[in-house]
């Protein structure tokens, strides 16, 4: 049974206006004023950047190793979201691992559809490593479209030959652009995060026109062989809980290291909810320890609390 506290965040989620069908405008105006209430504690640092023409900003918590890097991209279908809307997130992030973060505005749908996100993904990382960051001690990371813009951008490094990073972290990724998954239908009444005519409204927008199976689109179909470990966290509540199942059952077959872990009852994103939600701060934890583990801190190390 849902917690207390998750059951006040559905019902809040849930006593706002319905916006599908709503101008995208509206939509990112509508996300970008929500960030009220997800303020980034006064302690985290914030340095835009251009990297390397990708509109990018350093963020870290106190304590955070310069040479450990969180690379962030965030969620939204593709047609909403970006750095400041999910700051917090990041901050969290950043405080969890002992990192510091580099978070990237991409292009949005539709007026930049794929493969525009693919190709800022992957050049702000060529960036980030043209600046001496270390491949092998960067997580890339994202939640949702953010989440399979994560699979896609790493597929695309490796066809190209560039170096990858030592790890992936995966929030509830999207990453079957037809909506295919069972629980498309059977957690719609649970998830008040998205709705599967949403998701569908959006793959469309991104798409352009372009084939919903194409690899770097929809990477549930993208080979996956030679990937860096991988951390995916789902709901069990979530509509897109069988893009991550999917995702984890391909990413195995083809040699990855894979970690899936479905929280119960949890819903789309839940992590957002840290603040609020004792199991989206867990979730968070869990993700600055694997963070940690891969990026080569030293034993023993703790995060900082919260200012």
């Amino acid at each position: 049974m849902a917690s207390q506290q998750l059951q006040a965040i559905i019902q809040a989620i849930r006593s706002q206006p319905n916006l599908h069908g709503a101008p995208v405008e509206q939509r990112r105006a509508v996300m970008e004023a929500a960030t009220q209430f997800f303020p980034v504690p006064d302690d985290v640092t914030r340095e835009p950047v251009d990297a390397g023409g990708v509109t990018a900003e350093w963020i870290a918590a106190p304590g955070a190793a310069p040479e450990r890097v969180i690379y962030y991209l965030h969620g939204g279908g593709y047609v909403i979201g970006s750095i400041n809307s999910h700051r917090q997130m990041v901050s969290h992030l950043s405080r969890a691992a002992g990192a510091r973060a580099l978070a990237i505005d991409y292009r949005l749908a539709p007026e930049n559809p794929f493969p525009a996100a693919v190709e800022d993904a992957t050049a702000a990382y060529r960036w980030l490593l043209s600046t001496g960051v270390d491949p092998a001690r960067t997580v890339i990371a994202g939640d949702s479209a953010g989440g399979g813009l994560t699979v896609a951008t790493l597929v695309a490094l490796r066809d190209a030959g560039d170096p990858l990073p030592a790890a992936a972290v995966r929030l509830s990724p999207w990453v079957d652009l037809e909506g295919l998954g069972e629980s498309m239908t059977s957690k719609a009444d649970l998830d008040p995060m998205i709705r599967p005519d949403e998701v569908l409204e959006g793959a469309k927008a991104y798409l352009g026109g372009a084939d919903p199976r194409t690899p770097l689109a929809a990477p549930l179909y993208a080979d996956l062989t030679g990937l860096p470990p991988l951390l995916i966290h789902v709901g069990s509540s979530e509509v897109l809980l069988d893009d991550s199942t999917r995702l984890a059952e391909r990413a195995k077959a083809a040699g990855v290291d894979v970690n899936l872990d479905v929280w119960d009852d949890m819903i789309h994103a839940f992590q957002f909810f840290a603040a609020m939600l004792s199991e989206g701060q867990q979730a968070i934890d869990r993700i600055g320890e694997f963070i940690r583990e891969h990026t080569g801190a030293a034993r023993g190390a703790v995060p900082e609390a919260a200012a």
